[in-house]
C-alpha cells in the first residue's frame, strides 16, 4: 500500500522534495482532436533512443489538453458535494463553500486552486504543484490519424435547402482509437489527501481534446506510483524507450498497439528508468498492491468520496489561510 508517511502533513511554503509521480498510458477510445489552428499538433522526433532509430512524426498532446479535463472533473465533484458553490452570490457563497469559477474568478483556497495553481493578474497567483508536460503518441503520425469529411445537414437530413447546397463541409484530421500516449504526472509537496484528489481526477477523466461532447473518449491506464526525492524521466524519453522495448518484443508498431501488451512491457521498463534517473525511490507501487490501494481509497461510495474531498479541502484551506489569503489581505 502507498506509504502515507512519505507525504508532508501540511503543504509547505517552500519546496521540500516530496515528489509523487503518477505513471500511466493514455489510450484514445474514440476519434479525438488535439489541435491548434485547425490542425493536429505534431512533432518530428527520434522514434526511439537507439542509434539506428529514425526520425518520425508523432502526434502531441499539449499539457493543458491533459490537465484541463482533469481539473474540471475535480471541480465538478467539489460542487457535487457542496465544497465550492455552483453560483455566485452571498446566499450561495460562504466560507464553507466559496464560489470558484475556472480561469475567471478563482477562490484561491479549494483543492483545485492550491494543487493546480491559479493566476489572477495583480490579484495574486499560486504556482502549480502538479507538473505535466507534452505527451507524444507511441506510434507514428501516419498510423495514428485519419482524415474525415464533416458536414452540417439541414433538418431534412440533406445538404441542400430550397435548391441551394450548403458550404458547411469541411475536412478534419482526427486521432484514431487505440493510440497510446505514455505520460508522467508529477506532484510536488502535496499532502496525501491532496495527492489522492489529483489521482482521482486522473482516473475519472474520460474525455479530452476538442468536441468532447461528441468524441474524445480516453482511458488512463495507471502503471504505478513512484515516491521519490526528485523529478524523473520525461514523457518523450518514456515514449521512446517504450517504443524500443515493444519493438524488441516483436510488436508491430504500424498497427494499433494492444494496451495490455504495452502495459505489461511498461511495467517492467519503469523500474529500470527510475534506477537510471539516480533519484532516491522511497516506494514504487504497482501490480496487485496498486490495485488493492485503488480499491480501498476510491470506494464506489458517496460517503467515502465526500470524506476524501473534505480531507483535501481541509488541507488546501489550511495552506490558503497561512500563505495565500493572508498575503492577499496584507496587500490590500
Amino acid at each position: 500500500m502507498l506509504n502515507r508517511d512519505f507525504f508532508p502533513k501540511a503543504v509547505p511554503a517552500r519546496p521540500t522534495g516530496h515528489y509523487a509521480h503518477i505513471i500511466l498510458l493514455r489510450e484514445t477510445e474514440s476519434y479525438a482532436l488535439f489541435q491548434t489552428d485547425g490542425e493536429l499538433n505534431t512533432a518530428r522526433v527520434p522514434a526511439g533512443t537507439k542509434p539506428d532509430d529514425g526520425i518520425i512524426t508523432r502526434i502531441t498532446m499539449f499539457k493543458r489538453k491533459q490537465t484541463t479535463p482533469e481539473r474540471l472533473v475535480g471541480r465538478e465533484l467539489l460542487r457535487r458535494y457542496g465544497l465550492i458553490a455552483a453560483e455566485q452570490g452571498k446566499e450561495k457563497s460562504t466560507d464553507e463553500a466559496p464560489f470558484c469559477d475556472y480561469n475567471v474568478d478563482f477562490c484561491k483556497q479549494c483543492p483545485d486552486c492550491i494543487a493546480y495553481g491559479f493566476a489572477i493578474g495583480d490579484a495574486g497567483s499560486e504556482k502549480s504543484k502538479v507538473y505535466s508536460d507534452t505527451a507524444y503518441s507511441l506510434t507514428a503520425f501516419e498510423y495514428s490519424h485519419e482524415t474525415f469529411t464533416l458536414n452540417a445537414p439541414y433538418e431534412s437530413g440533406t445538404m441542400s435547402q430550397q435548391g441551394v447546397v450548403t458550404s458547411r463541409i469541411n475536412e478534419q484530421d482526427h486521432v484514431r482509437p487505440q493510440v497510446i500516449f505514455p505520460a508522467v504526472i508529477t506532484t510536488r509537496d502535496l499532502t496525501f489527501p491532496l495527492f489522492t484528489y489529483v489521482l482521482n481526477n486522473v482516473l475519472r477523466a474520460r474525455r479530452y481534446g476538442a468536441q468532447t461532447t461528441r468524441t474524445g473518449t480516453m482511458t488512463n491506464h495507471l502503471i504505478g506510483i513512484a515516491l521519490t526525492d526528485g523529478e524523473i524521466f520525461s514523457n518523450l524519453y518514456f515514449t521512446q524507450r517504450l517504443y524500443d522495448a515493444l519493438r524488441e518484443q516483436g510488436i508491430d508498431l504500424s498497427e494499433p498497439v494492444n494496451a495490455h501488451s504495452a502495459l505489461a512491457v511498461a511495467a517492467k521498463l519503469v523500474p529500470e528508468l527510475l534506477a537510471e534517473d539516480r533519484v532516491v525511490v522511497s516506494q514504487w507501487l504497482s501490480g496487485a498492491e496498486l490495485d488493492q490501494f485503488l480499491t480501498e481509497i476510491f470506494a464506489a461510495d458517496e460517503a467515502a468520496m465526500q470524506t476524501l474531498l473534505k480531507a483535501a479541502y481541509s488541507d488546501s484551506k489550511q495552506y490558503a489561510n497561512a500563505h495565500v489569503l493572508k498575503s492577499a489581505k496584507g496587500k490590500s
